[in-house]
């Protein structure tokens, strides 16, 4: 299996941070991601994810999670190939994600599943984004997305 670099900053507790660990290390393995890759983790609240939601997308509203791809891949057809490579870290750089552990703690209180289970579900959605899934429309791309993100839940036990 391949040694992947995942750094954080911002918030969250090293409980936090294992989790959010192993959520990107169970979808790059389940992805058959076998080439080292990093990614960078923000561990924010819904103020700072608002002004980068704002900023970069033009959206004036907070959400839970921003994702940033670094390259484009074809969904569940990881092609190191043609990314792009850090070479001092010795990876691909898979992009960014940006997560509001105060819109996770709301979230998983809403849908009654637990924080835990949230911030787990946000990170794999936003690891699929990195590897090129999108669910913009309602159609193949989305079910898609969606029965990835259930299979990658399953093998966390979430």
């Amino acid at each position: 299996m391949a040694e992947h670099k995942i750094y954080f900053s911002g918030g969250g507790t090293a409980d936090i941070q294992r989790l959010i660990r192993r959520s990107i290390e169970t979808a790059l393995e389940t992805e058959n991601v076998q080439t080292p890759c990093s990614v960078s983790v923000l561990l924010t609240d819904d103020r700072q994810i608002h002004e980068i939601n704002l900023e970069q997308r033009g959206v004036d509203a907070p959400t839970d999670v921003l994702s940033f791809p670094m390259n484009e891949f074809v969904p569940g057809a990881f092609d190191p190939e043609g990314a792009e490579w850090d070479y001092d870290d010795r990876c691909i750089p898979l992009g960014d994600v940006v997560l509001s552990l105060e819109r996770a703690r709301a979230q998983g209180e809403e849908f009654g599943h637990g924080t835990e289970r949230e911030i787990s579900y946000l990170t794999v959605h936003s690891i699929l984004h990195l590897l090129g899934y999108d669910h913009m429309d309602e159609g193949e791309q989305k079910r898609q997305m969606r029965a990835q993100e259930e299979q990658i839940m399953q093998k966390l036990g979430l």
